[in-house]
């Protein structure tokens, strides 16, 4: 979903300004579905990290590019699926991702929406967080002192995902 409009600065300049509208529709998704399930400050990196990742999630997942609000109800179980536990979802983002630049480079026509995609994911998978080390938990259940049990750094993304992932499931 790509949009055009014209910017003329002096009457002159019929240069066209493109609207990465599709990436900020995404983004507006995954905000919304974030703020509904009220699981976190929306100022918190734990908050950006859910925001970013279920974007990807909706972004990469609308291959026709055709995203709209009609369908966003329909398209909740897909996204739920997606982000699962036992899904490959950092494998599945970079082929799309991948697919997406392959499709942009033969077009000649730079996407504002993929460039925005690739800064949320790079800043997914280059940001750590300190967040509880599930693994040192046995059964993997937090106790209810949680925040004096062992922390681990982890990248973005992977607290990220199973946030949003819940936030679907609270919407």
């Amino acid at each position: 979903m790509l949009h055009r409009g014209h910017e003329s600065r002096d009457g002159t300049d019929d240069g066209e300004l493109a609207v990465p509208m599709a990436w900020l529709y995404a983004e507006y998704i995954a905000d919304e579905l974030l703020r509904t399930g009220d699981l976190m400050p929306p100022t918190s990196f734990e908050f950006r990290a859910g925001r970013d990742a279920l974007a990807l999630t909706v972004f990469l997942s609308d291959t026709d590019g055709e995203l709209s609000g009609i369908r966003v109800i329909s398209q909740l179980e897909n996204w739920l699926s997606l982000t699962a536990y036992d899904q490959p979802w950092q494998d599945w983002v970079r082929t799309r991702m991948a697919e997406l630049t392959d499709r942009a480079a033969e077009s000649g026509v730079p996407s504002p929406d993929l460039a925005l995609a690739v800064d949320a994911w790079r800043w997914l998978e280059e940001t750590e967080l300190l967040a509880p080390d599930l693994d040192a938990v046995p059964g993997g259940a937090l106790t209810a002192g949680e925040d004096d049990g062992p922390k681990v750094w982890t990248p973005a993304w992977r607290l990220g995902l199973p946030l949003g992932h819940l936030a679907i499931h609270l919407f």
